[in-house]
């Protein structure tokens, strides 16, 4: 097991406007899994995925990362399993800054593209936190970036720079990437060329996933599809027969 949540709890506002997003989150994810988190707009899954990222904190529950970041130096304690965790609440804001540069990789809606920098250079930042980095031009042919490679952000489509920002959390071979919604801005022919790359990741480095996503058809491709409704887990589907990215249709 690489990632384990315990009666993940969070709210926002107080009193009359108290809102409660996520009520009591248990899961676990596997090194190298592919997992969905799916549901509507409002359902918890955007905000659950920015407390495993370490950018948001929950009021209460437990979020314990085994094995890959207890060993990069976190604080560490012994797990139900027997082998040592970090916990994410035990962490200091540097030994918190160290466990996302090293060990996640983000995409995320908002491109947060660097604006002095070509899209290549942009795709090298991610690289150069990486101790194990892909091979940037390969991500740039991958993403249909390599004839672009030298413009910068305000040269590009919106599409261009989701892809852009995209491969520069990929290129970093991340022990876990976090997708929240990462085809949402793009066409169904680029959509399915982000997915056979993520599709890849996952096959051949065993990079765990972790995709947000109100798209149904992505589910299938994952090997466990996690429903989420009003902050709660309503179904927890394992998938048996993965379809692969090239065979989605939506």
């Amino acid at each position: 097991m690489l990632l384990e949540l315990k009666d993940i709890r969070k709210s926002y506002g107080a009193g009359e406007n108290r809102v409660e997003v996520l009520r009591g989150i248990s899961l676990a994810v596997e090194r190298g899994e592919f997992c969905v988190l799916l549901g509507p707009s409002g359902s918890g899954k955007s905000t659950l995925l920015n407390i495993i990222g370490g950018i948001d904190t929950a009021d209460s529950g437990e979020i314990a990362i085994h094995d890959s970041a207890a060993s990069a130096g976190e604080k560490s304690v012994s797990s139900a399993h027997g082998r040592s965790a970090a916990r994410l609440a035990s962490m200091t804001d540097r030994q918190l800054t160290r466990y996302r540069r090293e060990h996640l990789g983000y995409v995320f809606q908002m491109y947060n593209l660097i604006p002095n920098l070509t899209v290549r250079e942009n795709i090298e930042v991610g690289a150069f936190l990486s101790r194990h980095p892909l091979d940037v031009t390969e991500i740039l042919h991958t993403l249909g970036l390599y004839e672009h490679r030298d413009k910068f952000p305000n040269q590009l489509s919106g599409g261009q720079q989701q892809r852009t920002s995209i491969g520069r959390a990929v290129v970093k071979n991340p022990d876990i990437l976090l997708c929240d919604e990462p085809t949402g801005a793009l066409d169904y022919n680029t959509s399915r060329e982000i997915l056979r790359l993520i599709e890849r990741v996952n096959r051949e480095y065993r990079t765990t996933i972790i995709m947000v996503t109100h798209n149904e058809a992505i589910g299938a491709m994952a090997d466990t599809i996690i429903r989420l409704r009003d902050g709660m887990i309503r179904d927890r589907i394992e998938n048996t027969a993965r379809i692969p990215a090239d065979r989605l249709e939506w």
